[in-house]
């Protein structure tokens, strides 16, 4: 195998996470993807006619010499099939396929590290052993462990797995299941729990939100033990989970002088050298994650295919993750990156846009074949001015990566290993990715938008038609002018910026605190009168409010005291006048009614 990249196939029935998966490890050296299936009978029929096309070419030289490979390892999801009862599981198909192709390595991954599913996958015949959320460079490694071994005959000691603890107990499918679920859903669980004690310990919360923050740590605790009951496995304890608390986290920040404070919490921060890579592993994980846009404003990327707007993003997030590497190894110094975030989003954008359309794809424009890359180049000095010079934090961001420096988050500096600093590098990372993805749709939408051959193979089928597109550059021609003249002067009074991020429902919209004194300072016509209005209406909406409030207690008071009473005494009155009229007839026709009798 040397000599050429590992051939993989990847057997999830989850497209995102192959999608992911693959536009991942095609970038590291020495893999290639070259099968993917989403259920157990395609995988089968794949390695099947692939072999019988290997064997055809055996002495054929023309057939030879085509591109075909034979296939080096299989990546397994031990969970397959669980959505349908009627296909075949995970486990099932990985000894059908060590049944029929015994010298093909297969490495499974399963939801969780269990010892008991790492046992059960080594009884039916895989080769390895991994969990789907480890890092990818984790996997490339766990997948090249376990290709090297193919040619050599494996004893029980070569069994590749990330981690050595093994249980001679083999669970059911169904026992299985429940330990995964259950572990999945006690880690998520715990995962809020955390979240919840960080917001406790920042101590700027008003009563109100305090008696909300207790009631949503009961839901959770009572959902931890529902959980715990509901996928109970009695004869497979998970007692790590069942003994550990939920984490509690201490914000270790610097003083103001600068040494640190004396509070340490080491489980949960990261290890120094490997910080940028358990934020990039964490935001690629939300990548699979709904990508819907439910931000009260439009972006440019709304126009894609949803594969198509999570291929963009993964593409550029692999690209940062390039320059980010050519950084770390030039002699680059913490005073420069400045004036070098600037040129990093200058190639970042470039690199993307020929990866993301191809760097020699045409394209058929008024009879004349357009290379799309050149066309949209011709726009850079606009994205640069007008999006790339605004995505925030871009220095602070590449040194906490680079040189671990502090975040500062609410005006504070935070040590760069801590939670709270990995929480929000991975904000500013979202940020990031989804104005660079913008930056790349918008010379895009600017000089080919209604090209036949790009609606076909980028936009979604909402927006195919001519006046849709119309209708939603208009929308994106509003956005731009309402966020220059009001909402960016607003962010600025406020000592905010604005960033989109990534929630378990789309996109969405975030603020967070900066000051920016300098900024507002400079501001002058349109902009300037927004903010003075803004200031305005600090100044003379309590005073209205109170003189509008008295107002309004004054005439409450006539109308109730005054008005009302005198309503009160004239209605009394006429009921009054009423009763004393028909009591005056009831008497009258009973003085008649005896003289009637009595003529009678």
């Amino acid at each position: 195998m040397s000599g050429r990249p590992l051939q993989l196939m990847l057997i999830d029935e989850d497209p995102t996470f192959r999608l992911g998966l693959r536009v991942w490890l095609e970038q590291l050296p020495g893999f290639q993807v070259a099968a993917e299936a989403g259920n157990a009978e395609t995988a089968l029929a794949l390695l099947q006619s692939r072999s019988q096309a290997l064997e055809g070419a055996f002495d054929n030289p023309r057939l030879r010499s085509q591109a075909l490979q034979p296939i080096d390892l299989v990546i397994l999801d031990m969970g397959l099939g669980q959505s349908d009862p009627q296909a075949m599981a995970g486990l099932d198909l990985c000894q059908a396929i060590k049944t029929a192709f015994p010298a093909l390595p297969v490495l499974v991954l399963s939801a969780q590290a269990e010892p008991v599913l790492e046992a059960a996958a080594r009884q039916v015949g895989a080769d390895g052993y991994g969990t789907r959320g480890m890092p990818v460079r984790a996997l490339a490694q766990l997948v090249r462990q376990v290709a090297q071994r193919t040619s050599a005959q494996r004893t029980s000691s070569e069994w590749v797995r990330p981690a050595p603890a093994m249980s001679a107990q083999i669970p059911g499918p169904l026992t299985a299941m429940r330990l995964s679920m259950r572990l999945a859903g006690l880690q998520q669980i715990d995962a809020a729990l955390a979240d919840l004690q960080t917001l406790r310990e920042q101590g700027r919360l008003a009563w109100l939100d305090q008696l909300v923050l207790d009631g949503r740590t009961r839901e959770l605790k009572a959902a931890r033990w529902l959980m715990n009951r509901l996928w109970a496995t009695p004869q497979f304890i998970d007692a790590d989970w069942a003994a550990a608390p939920p984490r509690q986290t201490v914000s270790p920040r610097l003083s103001e002088s600068g040494p640190l404070a004396a509070v340490g919490t080491s489980a949960l921060r990261s290890q120094p050298g490997d910080l940028p890579a358990q934020v990039f592993e964490a935001v690629f994980s939300k990548l699979q994650t709904p990508l819907a846009n439910v931000s009260p404003v439009p972006l440019e990327i709304d126009i894609l295919r949803s594969d198509k707007k999570r291929e963009l993003l993964y593409i550029i997030l692999r690209q940062l993750e390039e320059l980010l590497s050519d950084l770390q190894q030039s002699n680059l110094q913490p005073g420069q990156l400045r004036e070098k975030a600037s040129a990093v989003l200058s190639d970042l954008w470039q690199a993307t846009l020929e990866e993301f359309f191809g760097k020699y794809y045409t394209v058929r424009v008024n009879a004349v074949e357009q290379e799309v890359v050149t066309v949209l180049q011709q726009e850079r000095h606009i994205v640069r001015a007008e999006m790339l010079s605004r995505i925030p934090f871009v220095p602070a961001l590449l040194g906490h990566w680079l040189f671990e420096e502090p975040l500062y988050i609410d005006g504070s500096p935070y040590l760069a290993t801590t939670p709270e600093a990995m929480r929000q590098s991975e904000r500013l990372l979202e940020n990031l990715l989804i104005q660079m993805a913008n930056a790349v749709m918008q010379p895009l939408l600017n000089r080919l938008a209604d090209v036949e051959a790009i609606k076909k193979s980028l936009y979604s089928r909402q927006l195919m038609s001519t006046r849709d597109i119309e209708r939603f550059r208009n929308d994106l021609a509003w956005r731009y002018r309402w966020d220059q003249w009001v909402n960016e002067p607003k962010a600025i009074f406020e000592s905010q910026y604005r960033l989109l991020t990534f929630t378990p429902r789309g996109i969405d919209l975030t603020s967070v605190y900066a000051p920016r004194r300098d900024e507002l300072e400079q501001l002058s016509g349109l902009q300037w009168a927004v903010t003075v209005a803004l200031e305005t209406r600090d100044a003379l909406a309590p005073r209205l409010r109170r003189a509008i409030s008295f107002v309004g207690s004054g005439v409450v008071y006539v109308l109730t005291e005054v008005v009302g009473r005198g309503i009160g005494l004239i209605g009394r009155g006429i009921l009054q006048g009423v009763g004393s009229a028909w009591q005056d007839t009831r008497r009258s026709r009973q003085r008649k009614r005896p003289e009637f009798n009595e003529w009678e």
